[in-house]
């Protein structure tokens, strides 16, 4: 998914400053290719594609093809078994991964699969950058995903602001507004809250991030803000695409909502970020670079432990949408507020 191959990202940015001269490749599901242009650190990006995953003979053609690269080294950050196959046929001379009991034959080098992150980068980061520690690398580590924008994608996003008319004397705030699926969507009624929050504590304008699929969802929280929050919402001011909206938050100030992409973008862009976590998700995972200032995060667990201590993560998947009721946006109106304080 989108920020997967983004974090991981800092694995081909780091091998390129260690090694300037190498061919740096990187395979990828196809629809997240936009996160990786203009990024000078990888040579080729390689493509898995659904027809390899429905056919057998496909994939073993991919395979084949990695294979004819005769790569000196293979790291293999997605530790599933489309990639053990992969790297089981690469030929590589060295393969680094994470220790997982019954696969450590397939790699020459097996990383420690850390449980808990020891800084504030987040287990996200913490993990990927443990996979060049094998290689010894006599350079500073640079642990941050970075997205590349060009001049003219950033001219069109300020035309896309000047066609809406969005005022410029006003910070603009976005709103990644809907998880990647119903379980990571904090409930529409009580974002509406969030953003009537933002809204009362200061004159911003107001984005909503969401695919034109996802409309009516929009409109459910848009029609629940109060109207004076109305007035400070851009509705329509939507990026075509993928590269579109990642220049569009480039000339945002900072991004509030469910975890997902579009805050792993944002973050990639140095943008600073406010995120509620789906009570399912584990924090210590996806909350990178918090600091308390530019990044913070909140979690049911954060306010009422008790009902998830004794739940598997199963069990925390299932009920998922009940919990998110108890978790109501006044627990966390004060962090928001410090948060807006802090950052605009």
């Amino acid at each position: 998914m989108i920020g997967d191959v983004l974090v991981s990202s800092i694995i081909c940015n780091n091998l390129r400053q260690a090694y300037p001269d190498a061919q740096i490749d990187y395979l990828v599901y196809e629809s997240t290719i936009p996160v990786l242009q203009g990024n000078p650190n990888i040579d080729n990006v390689l493509l898995f594609q659904e027809r390899h995953r429905k056919s057998k003979r496909e994939f073993l053609n991919l395979a084949l093809e990695i294979r004819s690269f005769q790569y000196d080294l293979v790291i293999d950050a997605y530790s599933k078994l489309e990639s053990w196959l992969i790297v089981l046929l690469s030929g590589a001379k060295r393969k680094i991964s994470y220790k997982k009991f019954g696969r450590t034959f397939l790699y020459t080098d097996n990383v420690p699969f850390a449980e808990f992150p020891k800084t504030n980068l987040g287990l996200a980061i913490e993990r990927r950058l443990s996979l060049l520690e094998p290689l010894d690398l006599k350079i500073e580590v640079d642990p941050f995903p970075k997205l590349y924008v060009t001049d003219k994608e950033n001219k069109d996003a300020l035309v896309h602001f000047e066609h809406h008319h969005l005022k410029k004397d006003q910070k603009t705030v976005m709103i990644s507004l809907l998880g990647s699926e119903k379980l990571k969507t904090y409930p529409l009624e009580y974002m509406a809250k969030v953003v009537d929050y933002i809204a009362d504590n200061q004159d911003v304008n107001i984005l909503f991030n969401y695919f034109p699929k996802q409309i009516n969802d929009a409109k459910i929280v848009f029609d629940a803000c109060k109207p004076s929050t109305q007035e400070k919402i851009y509705f329509d001011l939507l990026g075509n695409d993928l590269r579109s909206f990642i220049a569009i938050m480039n000339n945002c100030d900072l991004i509030i909502g469910n975890d997902g992409g579009a805050i792993n973008m944002a973050k990639a862009l140095g943008k600073s970020s406010f995120i509620i976590f789906s009570p399912w998700i584990e924090k210590k995972i996806w909350a990178t670079l918090e600091d308390g200032v530019h990044h913070i995060s909140v979690h049911l667990n954060d306010f009422k432990p008790e009902l998830l201590a004794t739940k598997t993560e199963k069990e925390l998947k299932k009920n998922a949408l009940s919990l998110y009721q108890e978790f109501e946006p006044d627990l966390f109106k004060d962090k928001i507020e410090l948060f807006l304080k802090q950052n605009l």
